[in-house]
């Protein structure tokens, strides 16, 4: 088995650090630049970057926000939100991003991929998959953070992605998500079947055991981790996080009465648990 990476998703909403259920009712955290500090010390492998609204509003605000972070740390840093041109993925670079994630522009241009890939190179262009199922209990792609039904299956999805050339798919329970109930291991076992790429899966993780479970069981090549770092962050923070007011939802940072279903981790202390189960992890623990 190839070393598992741990990656820490960040999702921006303006000039914040947000995080919701089902990528819904978005509370602001704090100032992502801090957390991204404190990741990349405790040893994270990579970092993900998320836009939130991108896409909904036409918009990408994320070019400050990556630039300094680039200049910061030093591990892989993945971008997305708001990705509709070829120009887009070169300004993200530009400004410090190792990949780049593309989602919506995908199902709406696959070609896209195909352009992006050919420019830019596979290892450069990730795809993302969000995932949800209808009420018949089917699972269906979505785009806009799970607003907007694209009329694809997920494991189709996935097989043409790898076709047209992305070197990895993050792959998102939207149902799971920040919902700590654990991943949908169905979902993530069909599209394992289906493709050799790497797969990093997201959403639903409430547990270092989560973590482990999906490594040993369904082979996946990445975890992406929001809730179980951020609020374990802000529980141990000795003094006030940061954060902008120009705009969100601030509930959470001015009375922390969200009460949430997971047991939150430390980068550490995941990693340290990982080995002892004799899992290979990519960094060494900070």
């Amino acid at each position: 088995m190839k070393p598992v990476r741990i990656i820490p998703r960040l999702d921006i909403k303006g000039p914040n650090l947000v995080k919701g259920i089902s990528l819904e009712g978005l509370r602001v955290l704090g100032n992502p630049d801090s957390f991204a500090k404190l990741y990349y010390k405790q040893g994270a492998d990579e970092l993900i970057y998320q836009d939130t609204v991108a896409s909904l509003y036409g918009r990408n605000n994320l070019m400050d926000v990556v630039n300094k972070t680039a200049k910061e740390i030093f591990i892989p840093l993945s971008v997305g939100g708001g990705i509709r041109s070829l120009d887009d993925i070169r300004n993200v670079l530009k400004a410090g991003a190792d990949k780049v994630i593309i989602n919506t522009k995908a199902t709406k241009k696959p070609q896209f991929i195909n352009e992006a890939c050919e420019i830019f190179g596979s290892s450069t262009i990730v795809g993302a998959i969000e995932v949800s199922k209808n009420s018949k209990g089917e699972y269906l792609v979505y785009t806009n953070n799970g607003r907007e039904h694209t009329g694809k299956k997920p494991t189709e999805w996935a097989i043409e992605l790898q076709k047209r050339g992305v070197g990895e798919i993050v792959l998102t329970s939207i149902d799971n998500e920040g919902t700590g109930r654990g991943f949908d291991e169905i979902l993530i076992k069909k599209i394992r079947e289906k493709i050799n790429i790497s797969l990093i899966v997201h959403g639903g993780c409430g547990s270092k055991d989560d973590v482990k479970k999906i490594i040993v069981k369904h082979k996946v090549d990445g975890v992406c981790i929001s809730s179980l770092f951020h609020y374990y962050y802000l529980k141990k923070a000795k003094k006030k996080i940061s954060y902008n007011k120009i705009e969100g939802n601030y509930d959470y940072l001015n009375n922390k009465t969200f009460k949430f279903n997971f047991k939150s981790q430390s980068i550490p202390s995941l990693k340290k648990y990982l080995i002892k189960n004799k899992i290979l992890i990519r960094n060494e623990i900070n």
